[in-house]
């Protein structure tokens, strides 16, 4: 028998949809089903469902001593099913990272940073020792099914004197691993924006695409989006928000939707304290921005779902359909007046508010006891 049956579930298009689930996959999908299962939730088209959300940069190994959470803090109680996190863990870190994530609710997968020690400290790339092909290469091989990329972080602080350096041993390490994507943090210069995006190619991702730096894609002086940036997009690099405690600016992301420059994805880099203190506090947090941004509701579903699990070859997720992962999220919308707090301190007011209700994964159902008003 079907295991479970959502009903009458509202879609960003404004249509009905219907999804059935059996073994930790999508059964059937529908605008209307009648079928029997062990449990039917009749969401009566007041709520939204979508493919299960992904947040793919942000930091949850517990272990680790300067950016850290718990997964299921930031994924199923948050609406998400999906996170992945982005370089905390190098090649040495990796596995028993892995050996605590598997056992989350949420669906857990790793970038590994290029560092084999991950961030323990902020510069893990300015001791080029501690860059090891090879090491990475193992750490990939054995882990094929949790490590779904790779991370360098190009910001003075982290690479010290190396400039570029290691973004270049990162490209090279790419093109010995196949179809990995490559996601780079960009802060601080040197190296860069310039530097950077010049050795990125298509499919490889600039993160924190919305900070407010003078490195950033904003030139802060004329307003308008630095031709490298816009080149680098046409080129095919793709643009995440990452917002982070200091990597979102609200000028930074209209200037950027002006120039018809849009994200491919939409993450949060979340960690215990930007989670519990603020600015970001959570996904659906973030998508909010994007909305006072200027964005819709249609526009921003997708690059937290189908956007996301393409970039990183989650192959059964980012879509509601037939013999997909049974990864659902279902939200509401409401009217109300909330105040959201950029990276430095601009604050805008939203007036569509977005709550999530429910997140499924694998069929099963965490929902924090909101259906049950339902």
């Amino acid at each position: 028998m079907t295991d479970l049956i959502i009903k009458n579930g509202k879609t960003v298009d404004g249509n009905l949809l219907s999804v059935a689930m059996e073994a930790g996959k999508i059964k059937a999908v529908s605008s209307e089903l009648n079928g029997e299962a062990d449990r039917i939730i009749d969401l009566k088209g007041d709520y939204y469902i979508s493919a299960g959300w992904i947040d793919s940069h942000v930091h949850c190994d517990d272990d680790m001593p300067i950016y850290y959470d718990q997964p299921d803090e930031i994924g199923v109680t948050k609406g998400v099913t999906t996170i992945i996190d982005a370089g905390s863990t190098g090649a040495d870190t990796i596995k028993a990272f892995y050996d605590h994530a598997k056992h989350a609710k949420t669906n857990v997968y790793a970038l590994i940073n290029i560092s084999k020690t991950g961030i323990i400290a902020q510069n893990e790339l300015a001791d080029m020792e501690k860059v090891q092909q090879d090491a990475a290469i193992e750490a990939v091989t054995e882990l094929p099914q949790f490590i779904v990329g790779l991370k360098a972080r190009m910001s003075k602080t982290v690479v010290g004197d190396n400039g570029y350096k290691p973004l270049e041993v990162a490209k090279n390490l790419q093109s010995k691993l196949g179809d990995l994507p490559l996601m780079v943090h960009i802060g601080s210069n040197p190296p860069t924006l310039s530097e950077v995006l010049s050795r990125l190619d298509e499919r490889d991702i600039l993160t924190h695409c919305f900070n407010g730096k003078e490195n950033g894609i904003l030139d802060q002086e004329t307003k308008t989006i630095k031709a490298q940036a816009i080149e680098a997009y046409k080129r095919g690099v793709r643009f995440d928000v990452g917002h982070g405690t200091d990597s979102f600016n609200f000028e930074t992301a209209r200037y950027a939707k002006q120039a018809y420059l849009k994200p491919h994805t939409i993450s949060t880099d979340i960690y215990h304290k930007n989670r519990e203190s603020g600015p970001v506090y959570d996904l659906a947090t973030t998508m909010e921005k994007l909305l006072v941004t200027g964005y819709s509701l249609a526009e921003i579903i997708p690059m937290v779902t189908q956007n996301a699990a393409e970039q990183f070859n989650l192959s059964k997720k980012g879509h509601l359909r037939v013999g997909f992962d049974a990864d659902i999220t279902i939200f509401k919308t409401a009217e109300g007046s909330k105040k959201l707090v950029d990276s430095n301190g601009n604050e805008q007011t939203t007036q569509k508010l977005i709550q999530p209700i429910c997140a499924i994964v694998g069929g099963n159902v965490y929902d924090n006891g909101y259906l049950s008003k339902i």
